[in-house]
């Protein structure tokens, strides 16, 4: 017998952005990880993906939404222009679109969250992080 879907809310924190994240997998089973780079130390960001689920971002205000990239320049990190939030990533490849959400974002915290796991990906190719994040992110799509 599947798992039920459970559904968890999040988004910036004035409403431009939203996103909506869908999983079968009990809260202390996520993968809770805390990426070392530079930009996610200085946002605290605590982020989670099951790629067995979905996420939904719903962008209300288009023109607040910023994409940024960094590094690899592979990853679109998605922060509200105006309020600053930080509420998720996504990368587009030949298989699709996949993202991750910042916890830090959610409406409301479920109890039960694991302890952040500090992870370092230095050193790896293109390749290999989007293969990485094609196997541990979550489908995505993008709804206006």
């Amino acid at each position: 017998m599947a798992s039920a879907l459970h559904e968890y809310v999040g988004g910036c924190h004035c409403g431009a952005i939203a996103f909506s994240y869908r999983t079968a997998l009990e809260v202390r089973n996520w993968s809770v990880r805390a990426c070392q780079c530079n930009f996610c130390r200085a946002h605290c960001a605590r982020t989670t993906s099951d790629p067995g689920g979905t996420i939904t971002f719903s962008v209300c205000e288009p023109e607040l939404l910023t994409r940024y990239r960094f590094g690899q320049g592979v990853t679109d990190f998605l922060i509200c222009s105006r309020c600053g939030v930080y509420v998720g990533a996504t990368i587009a490849t030949d298989t699709g679109t996949y993202g991750i959400v910042n916890l830090n974002a959610l409406k409301s915290v479920p109890a039960g969250i694991p302890v952040p796991e500090p992870m370092h990906y230095d050193g790896e190719s293109k390749q290999e992080r989007l293969s990485r994040r094609e196997q541990r992110w979550s489908r995505a799509v993008f709804v206006t």
